[in-house]
């Protein structure tokens, strides 16, 4: 497949799943809202021209140099993993429900338990307050734990989230790098 879908191509991708990248023992678990049909139609996390995952990701710290959406399963070599609040792919997020948000936390704890990563790291505060059920959680580390694994909300990487800079995000995934390295070493 080319690395830019068709309108076929996302189309069919709509209602679909991608596989998580995921692992025991991880360090940090990345969890996004749910695939777009992009992420979709390619099979790959954060496929969007446009989105910052990948950026963030680099210029936090997390990997040596810019991935590619298509080198996603290198990621576990780091210690990381990518999987999704709602696994379904949709045009956009807000097409998913609030019950659909609080399945998929309750999917989410699950394997977080099984898993076990250090670290959860949702990326996207409404979400997570949905999914979760707190309505007043700010970005950055939460006191909720799922076991014995931490929890940090980073701010929605899509390009849609004016908010957030290119240099904020970066910043906002830094700190979760370091408590991440923190922890491994104490």
């Amino acid at each position: 497949m080319s690395t830019r879908p068709t309108k076929d191509q996302l189309a069919a991708a709509h209602n679909t799943t991608i596989p998580d990248v995921i692992a025991p023992g991880l360090d940090v678990l990345f969890c996004g809202i749910n695939p777009g049909l992009y992420s979709g139609a390619l099979g790959q996390h954060f496929a969007r021209p446009g989105n910052r995952f990948w950026p963030a990701l680099h210029k936090g710290g997390f990997t040596p140099r810019l991935y590619a959406p298509s080198e996603q399963d290198q990621l576990l070599d780091l210690k990381l993993g990518i999987t999704n609040v709602v696994a379904r792919t949709t045009a956009r997020a807000d097409e998913l429900t609030d019950d659909e948000l609080r399945e998929g936390g309750r999917i989410l704890t699950a394997k977080v338990l099984e898993y076990r990563p250090a670290w959860l790291a949702v990326v996207g505060i409404t979400a997570y307050r949905t999914a979760f059920g707190f309505p007043k959680a700010q970005v950055g580390p939460q006191d909720h734990r799922i076991g014995d694994t931490r929890v940090w909300v980073l701010p929605n990487p899509s390009g849609l989230n004016a908010h957030w800079t290119p240099a904020g995000l970066a910043a906002e995934f830094a700190r979760l790098r370091a408590a991440s390295e923190d922890c491994r070493n104490r």
